[in-house]
């Protein structure tokens, strides 16, 4: 028989408060980011059709349910209700962006991504890719982390 009481029950040798702390800064991240959008929907909306990817009536529905998903997904990993579902919405929504802004780059459109106000404008393509891909890269490391640990669990 093979037993498994021996198993450890962290996935890695970061502890819990830390990820914790990862938890509510990137929840807080997309709290401040759709927040900012919340307040002026119809920039959004202009940010939105700046890619050039989507009609403008279609552009303009995401620019006022977007920015409230982001933050009830914010508040999923800062509360820890709806976690996974949550986490996983992050992911997909980051990765599509990524997408559509290297897209709007390979085209050679010059955008302005929108996505924290004002304090991201004046950034520059490499700025704004480095950011979504850390982002990215955290938010895959804490699914990661639910996903290799809900299978510890299921072992014992």
């Amino acid at each position: 028989m093979n037993d498994t009481s021996n198993i450890k029950h962290q996935t890695s040798n970061i502890p819990h408060f830390v990820w914790r702390i990862v938890d509510v800064i990137i929840g807080g991240i997309f709290i401040y980011a759709g927040a900012i959008k919340v307040l002026d929907p119809v920039q959004f909306a202009n940010d939105i059709d700046n890619y050039k990817i989507l009609p403008w009536t279609i552009g303009v529905g995401f620019a006022f349910y977007l920015p409230w998903l982001e933050m009830f997904c914010g508040l999923a990993l800062i509360l820890r209700r709806l976690y996974l579902g949550g986490l996983s919405i992050l992911t997909a929504l980051v990765g599509v962006f990524l997408v559509a802004t290297i897209a709007a780059k390979v085209r050679g459109l010059d955008i302005t991504c929108g996505c924290f106000g004002h304090a991201s404008q004046n950034w520059n393509f490499p700025t704004h890719l480095a950011l979504d891909l850390a982002i990215l890269g955290v938010l895959l490391a804490l699914s990661f982390r639910v996903v290799s640990g809900n299978r510890l669990q299921h072992a014992v």
